[in-house]
């Protein structure tokens, strides 16, 4: 079943090998996604939950290791590096910023599945966690996006909402800037608009949205969302 398999994020910044990783781990039963550079990694980060990822240290711009650093500032998500590199010292580099293994370019792909898996085996399974946030009274589903009551009956949220829930539920116990907020949802949405929506949100999962238990506001910093 879908929701069984493994999400895993490869982040390189050559299109070939990219596309080689994503069809021959899918064809392994993994989930993929691809970045192809330190940014556009970041954004699905922030989004979404990912099993492990595979990180190239060759990048333009900001490479494996900086981006590496900035992940294990608030991410344990597990990490195997990739690289043409294969001296003692960057694997030694590799390793001491964080990654939980390190596979020099050019590999075996069974070599590759094998580390992935042995990573994986050491990582506690965290398929049920906060796949469903609980509101007290109502709770909301982040995989079918829907917010329901107790008894079933199902609440309107709009895209907009639907997304904020998604991102503060993935970051829920931690504090998110509204310009952070602001940037992950794009569009036109500007730091007003979000205490809008955020008010919103509130009058539908809050029992007294005027004292709220679970989007809490952090003051002069962001919000942050806490459930049962």
């Amino acid at each position: 079943m879908l929701e069984d398999k493994k999400h895993i994020l490869v982040v390189d910044d050559d299109a070939p090998i990219r596309t080689l990783l994503g069809r021959f781990l899918r064809e392994q039963g993994f989930l993929v996604s691809m970045a192809q550079n330190a940014s556009t990694a970041e954004m699905f980060l922030d989004q979404y939950k990912f099993d492990l990822l595979i990180l190239d240290v060759m990048m333009p711009g900001q490479n494996g290791f900086d981006l590496l650093r900035e992940i294990r500032k608030e991410n344990n998500v597990p990490v195997l590096m990739l690289t043409a590199m294969g001296e003692t010292q960057d694997r030694i580099t590799g390793l001491k910023t964080g990654a939980d293994d390190y596979l020099p370019k050019p590999f075996d792909t069974t070599e590759l599945v094998l580390r992935i898996n042995n990573i994986l085996k050491r990582v506690p399974d965290k398929k049920m966690e906060r796949e469903v946030l609980n509101f007290g009274a109502v709770v909301y589903d982040m995989r079918l996006k829907e917010l329901k009551t107790a008894t079933g009956e199902l609440i309107h949220l709009t895209n907009i909402e639907q997304q904020l829930l998604n991102i503060l539920g993935h970051k829920a116990g931690q504090t998110l800037t509204r310009e952070k907020l602001a940037e992950l949802l794009g569009g036109d949405n500007n730091l007003r608009s979000i205490d809008v929506q955020m008010t919103r949100l509130r009058k539908k999962i809050e029992k007294d949205s005027k004292n709220p238990r679970y989007i809490q506001t952090i003051r002069g910093k962001g919000y942050m969302l806490l459930v049962e």
